[in-house]
């Protein structure tokens, strides 16, 4: 992996590429994590596919702008990126927030698409229910309590079943959440709230899409991931039959056989 620093815009991006292969994938990490979440899942896909993975700004070393980080804001630094990088098209994976960026990529930029996995991810707005949670998360942050987060977050991220044999990876992901620097924690966190539903835009995209769910995703609940099978009946679905939120920690072999399916 080769990385570097690019300008996508105004907007400096810290960014890992291989910089090999004939088709490429993005991959898009979640809220609280950054690209080096991905570090070994690339070598799962590398000698396939051309791999770029970055810091989302307000995550690892990239630049906050601001006070709110719409997803619109941070699908249009991914683009920029890749076009400064010189690749005109792409696939995109997007883990769980990763999801929503990549949604809005599908929304403003199609033609760049090759392919779209939303990875533990939906397509929804958020309910007032998860706003409200979210406006909470971010007066933790301000009263300088993000370290409950921290003890909380990683755990139900992961099936129960996989806790003890991945304990240092909920470590990991806790120490991450430490290191996000409060204030892109909260500008996320606002881009999230105000987020539109783009079930209609994955609905009528003829970009090639696949969702790949957990059966023990704590966040996306079973109910809500068949609402979702249900509703895009032109995707293709892959079930972890033994993850939580964290698919590429938990089952990564089959959720690159997965996404390779996808891009290859």
């Amino acid at each position: 992996m080769v990385e570097k620093f690019i300008m996508a815009g105004s907007t400096p991006m810290h960014v890992c590429d291989t910089e090999r292969g004939d088709r490429c994938v993005v991959l898009l990490h979640g809220y609280l994590e950054s690209m080096i979440v991905w570090e070994e899942f690339v070598y799962l896909l590398r000698d396939k596919v051309r791999v770029v993975t970055l810091d989302l700004p307000g995550h690892g070393i990239s630049v906050i702008n601001g006070e709110i980080h719409t997803m619109e804001y941070l699908a249009e630094c991914v683009a920029l990126t890749m076009e400064a990088l010189g690749i005109e098209r792409y696939s995109v994976v997007g883990h769980s927030m990763g999801g929503y960026v990549a949604l809005a990529m599908c929304e403003a930029y199609p033609e760049r698409l090759d392919s779209l996995v939303l990875l533990h991810s939906t397509t929804s707005a958020d309910s007032q229910e998860k706003c409200d949670r979210r406006r909470r998360e971010i007066e933790l942050i301000k009263a300088g309590k993000k370290s409950m987060m921290a003890r909380l977050v990683p755990h139900a991220g992961f099936a129960p079943q996989n806790a003890k044999r991945l304990a240092d990876r909920i470590e990991d992901v806790e120490e991450l959440i430490m290191i996000t620097e409060d204030e892109g924690v909260m500008a996320i966190l606002a881009g999230m709230i105000e987020r539109k539903d783009r079930d209609e835009v994955l609905r009528k995209t003829t970009v090639p899409h696949m969702l790949i769910f957990g059966r023990y995703d704590h966040y996306i609940p079973n109910d809500v991931a068949e609402e979702h099978v249900r509703n895009h009946p032109e995707a293709r679905i892959v079930w972890l039959e033994e993850s939580g939120h964290m698919g590429f920690y938990e089952e990564p072999e089959k959720c690159a056989a997965a996404i390779l399916e996808m891009v290859v």
